[in-house]
Order: structure tokens, then sequence, then C-alpha cells
């Protein structure tokens, strides 16, 4: 579960106030909102990487509000993926784990099911230079997926794919979901990510955010 008590966040000379909102434990939910509404500051102070001036931010029932991102439990796709240039796809697969000391055991069987599950088995000896966008974006949720977060944090994850892409994307997420039923919170523009993977679309408007249901009409 992801819970948020009127959190105020301040980004600059953006500021939000009293947000609140909950996404059940095992539920995928997409945020969205205009360009520049505080979609990524939302998710950033959920993850940690944003401090919020006042307010809570629970995470099952802890309150992370304080707590240092790696505590946190959450795992976290950026919109670019942020993969590192000179390690393999099998390095970052096994990052998460080996900063949490697992066994090379453990390691080795993590990284194989993730792979299978992601479709990347192929590719576990290649760079980032060699992967092709879509490859990309499975590395990066395979990273975010590796230590079996209690949250998974989706920023805009498949805007820079083509549509056919995107839409291969949006199955194995689907997929992704059905398998590990990790609570998911999802920001994107695209309503057709939204009526495919959503539980529930969370939007945005005048700074507070909205609970509605997911439908064809609904626009970005």
């Amino acid at each position: 579960m992801i819970l948020l008590k009127d959190i105020c966040i301040h980004a600059g000379g953006f500021a939000l106030k009293d947000v609140s909102f909950s996404v059940p434990a095992g539920a995928y939910a997409v945020l969205m909102g205009k360009t520049g509404s505080g979609k990524t500051t939302i998710l950033e102070s959920i993850i940690g990487l944003r401090r919020v001036k006042s307010g809570s931010i629970h995470i099952g029932e802890v309150d992370v509000s304080q707590l240092n991102p790696a505590l946190r439990g959450i795992g976290y796709v950026p919109q670019d993926g942020a993969l590192f240039s000179k390690m393999s796809v099998r390095d970052h697969l096994a990052f998460a784990l080996l900063i949490r000391r697992a066994s090379r055991q453990q390691i080795a069987d993590r990284v194989d099911e993730l792979s299978t599950l992601l479709g990347i088995s192929h590719l576990l000896d290649r760079t980032p230079a060699g992967l092709s966008g879509g490859e990309s974006q499975r590395v990066a949720l395979g990273r975010a997926l590796s230590f079996r977060p209690k949250v998974l944090c989706l920023d805009e994850p498949l805007s820079a794919l083509d549509s056919e892409t995107r839409q291969q994307m949006c199955e194995l997420l689907g997929h992704m979901r059905q398998q590990t039923h990790v609570t998911t919170l999802h920001v994107t523009h695209n309503i057709d990510e939204a009526s495919q993977l959503a539980d529930c679309v969370l939007r945005i408007d005048d700074g507070k955010v909205v609970t509605e249901k997911v439908t064809a009409e609904t626009s970005a």
C-alpha cells in the first residue's frame, strides 16, 4: 500500500499543498496530469529523492517520510532508465542484491528468474550501448524488481518508445504485475497505458489529486 496524508512539497518556486491519496496493496495506479502539474515531484517524494515539508508518506504500515531512499523498499524506473554504461545486463539485475549482501547463489537464481520473466536472457552479457529502447527499459525494470520491493514507481517509462514497442511493454508490465503482485504507481501522459494497466487513475487537478474511474474517455 502507498498512502500519502496531507503532504506539502516545495520545489524551487513550485509547491504542492495538502496532497492525499492511497494505492491499495497489489494495485496498479496511474498518475496523470498536465505537464508541470507535479507528477514527478510526487513520485520523487514517495521514493525519497525529494523531502516533504509536512504530512506523511506510508509504505504498508511504515511511515517512511523521513527515511533514506534505500530504506523505503521501493523499486524505481526513471524516464530514461538510467542504466550504467559500463555494466552488463547481468550486472544491472544483480546490482541491488549485491549491495544488500545476498549470496552468490541467490543472485544467480534471481538474475535467471528475472531475465526469463522479462525476455532478456539472451542479453545478459550485453552493455546498454547495444540495447534498443525497449530492451533498455526491460533491464531497468528488472533492476528495480530485483530485490522484491514492496512498491514499484515508474516515471513515464514508455514515453520514448515507438507505438509497437510501447504496446509490447504494456503487455509485459501487465504480465509482470500478475507474476509479482507488486503495488505500482506509474506516471504517464498516455491514456492507452492507463486504460490497459490501471486499476485506478489518479489525476492532479489544480494541485489536488483526485481518483477517477478508468475509461476510454479519460484524457491526459
